[in-house]
C-alpha cells in the first residue's frame, strides 16, 4: 500500500488532473469559471477571498520551488538544510494561517447563507472542506518538524517529488520512515489534484493575463446626465422634401 500510495497514485492523480482538464475545457468551456458569490453576498468576500488566495499561492509556489529544486542548487547558492527547514516552517505557517482564516470565513458563507448555500453544488462546498483539510494537516507537521531541525526530512521530500517527477521508480522508498501526519498530507494532496478537474478550482488555470497586451481599453459611458430617449418616432419624410425640412 506505501508503494503504491507514494509510487503509483502520484502519476495516476496527477494524469487525471492534466488529462481531464483537458476535457472539460474542450467539451464545456462554459463550465471553466470560479463561480464567484460576491454578487450574493459581499459580507465576509473581499477580505476571506484576499487571504485565502494569498496565502494558498504562497504555499503552491514554497512547495513548488522547495520540492522541485535541486538539491545541488540549494549546495551551490550556500543554503543549508537547516535554513531551509527553518524559512518553509516561518513562511508555511504564516501563509497556512492566513490561508486558513481566510478559508473558513469563505466557508462560513458557503454553508450558512441561505443564497449562497442554495447556489452551491456538492462539489462546490465538498472541494473548500478538502482545502481547509489539507490546511490543518500542513500546520499539524510544523509541530513535527520543530523537533528536529536538521533539514534531513526536507531533504527525503525533495528526494520523493524528483523521483516522481524524473520518472526513476523508486519515489516511496524515501519517504518510508518519515511522520504519518507527513504521509496523510502528501496522500490528501495528491487525492485535491486527481479532484481538481471536476471542481472549481479549474480557474487557477485561466488567470486574466491576456488584459496586458489586448489591443485596447474598454469604453464604458456612464448614463448619469444623459439625455431622455425620446418617447415617439419621427415621422418619415415626404417624397421630395430635403433633409431637414
Amino acid at each position: 500500500m506505501h508503494n503504491f500510495l507514494f509510487g503509483i497514485y502520484p502519476y495516476i492523480a496527477i494524469t487525471v488532473m492534466v488529462m481531464a482538464s483537458i476535457v472539460r475545457y474542450e467539451r464545456d468551456p462554459f463550465t471553466w469559471k470560479s463561480k464567484s458569490s460576491q454578487l450574493l453576498r459581499k459580507r465576509q468576500f473581499v477580505i476571506g477571498s484576499v487571504l485565502f488566495h494569498v496565502g494558498v499561492l504562497i504555499i503552491f509556489g514554497g512547495h513548488l520551488v522547495g520540492l522541485l529544486t535541486p538539491i545541488s542548487v540549494f549546495d551551490t547558492l550556500g543554503i543549508s538544510h537547516e535554513a531551509k527547514q527553518i524559512l518553509a516552517v516561518a513562511a508555511g505557517g504564516v501563509a497556512g494561517l492566513m490561508a486558513l482564516i481566510g478559508g473558513i470565513l469563505l466557508l462560513h458563507r458557503r454553508l450558512f447563507d441561505p443564497r449562497i448555500r442554495a447556489n452551491s453544488t456538492f462539489a462546490d462546498t465538498g472541494i473548500l472542506v478538502l482545502l481547509m483539510a489539507q490546511l490543518l494537516l500542513g500546520l499539524a507537521t510544523i509541530t513535527v518538524s520543530l523537533r528536529h531541525l536538521d533539514g534531513e526530512e526536507m531533504v527525503k521530500f525533495m528526494n520523493w517529488a524528483q523521483a516522481v517527477i524524473y520518472l526513476r521508480g523508486n519515489a516511496a522508498d524515501y519517504i518510508h520512515d518519515v511522520h504519518w501526519l507527513f504521509k496523510v498530507h502528501i496522500v490528501l494532496g495528491l487525492t485535491i489534484f486527481l479532484l481538481f478537474p471536476f471542481t472549481r478550482l479549474v480557474h487557477m488555470f485561466s488567470a486574466p493575463v491576456r488584459y496586458l497586451w489586448r489591443p485596447g481599453y474598454q469604453i464604458v459611458r456612464s448614463r448619469r446626465g444623459a439625455q431622455p430617449a425620446p418617447t415617439g418616432l419621427a415621422p418619415l419624410p415626404r417624397a421630395g422634401m430635403e433633409p431637414g425640412e
